[in-house]
């Protein structure tokens, strides 16, 4: 991260006016409100008006435990390939937890510069570590965001939420949103033992539905599924990196997993292109 470039994706969240640097490590707009980067090569834009809470520690590294084995690995590709035809040079990842899709896709496109945005400043960190062309920022996604308008060409957004409404904002015309969501069979083994949040039936209509009215359109949709055979320790590290991580005891988690667990995994990777409004 440089300052500089950092604060060429940002605005103000109090004015909306774009933020400069204005000594090492302050950026501060032109009504004089200031805040801090810090050192680990990130800036915190959350406010502390909700009651927001990000993924833990615990979360982040059961998801890089597990992330790093390769069992996604196909869906990264995937999504990394459907970016790389855009050909983009700026990249939003909204929610973009360990940066593991992040750093697929610009494996793909080392010369696009990105920003990594997530509620969780351990997420964050994660992401922009060791990696220049990557800039952090912890922000509140339900919020609107400290983000430029028509800043990024490619908005990933990977199991995380969404404000359409933003993501328009942001995104310059045509640009494209990538969305990733689990299908209806994503996980079942564990849902049937009551180890994992339930899928809604029809995830990726709804949301296309949802997306078609504010302003964007289905362009290309990847459905992907794979039988993973995972340990007591990958089984529990998959249940521990997601939001069932809140519902679930690990002592409680590890009695009811099997020495192999035969785990379905199933997605669909979804392009919408903005349009205008």
């Amino acid at each position: 991260m440089s300052l500089q470039t950092l604060s060429e994706w940002l605005r103000c969240p109090n004015c909306f006016l774009p933020l400069t640097p204005s000594g090492p490590l302050t950026l501060c707009c032109a009504s004089r409100h200031s805040f801090d980067a810090n050192k680990r090569g990130y800036i915190s834009l959350a406010g502390g008006a909700r009651r927001l809470i990000g993924d833990s520690v615990a979360m982040v590294d059961a998801r890089g435990l597990f992330l790093s084995a390769g069992w996604y690995a196909p869906l990264r590709e995937r999504l990394a390939e459907r970016v790389a035809d855009v050909k983009p040079t700026r990249i939003l990842d909204v929610g973009c937890g360990t940066g593991y899709y992040l750093e697929g896709v610009l494996d793909h496109i080392p010369e696009a510069q990105a920003l990594g945005m997530d509620l969780s400043p351990v997420a964050v960190a994660r992401t922009v570590a060791g990696h220049d062309n990557v800039d952090g920022l912890v922000a509140d996604v339900w919020s609107a965001l400290p983000v430029r308008d028509a800043a990024a060409d490619v908005i990933l957004n990977v199991f995380a939420p969404r404000n359409p409404a933003e993501f328009h904002r942001v995104l310059r015309p045509s640009g494209m949103l990538m969305v990733v969501v689990p299908q209806k069979t994503h996980l079942q083994e564990l849902r049937a033992a009551g180890l994992a949040l339930d899928v809604p039936a029809n995830k990726a209509e709804n949301l296309s539905q949802t997306l078609a009215t504010q302003g964007f359109d289905l362009e290309s949709r990847d459905e992907l599924s794979a039988a993973l055979v995972l340990n007591p320790e990958q089984a529990a590290a998959l249940i521990g990196m997601g939001p069932s991580s809140h519902h679930t005891d690990a002592e409680d988690v590890a009695g009811h997993l099997s020495p192999v667990q035969t785990v379905t995994a199933s997605f669909e990777v979804l392009g919408f292109r903005r349009r205008t409004l």
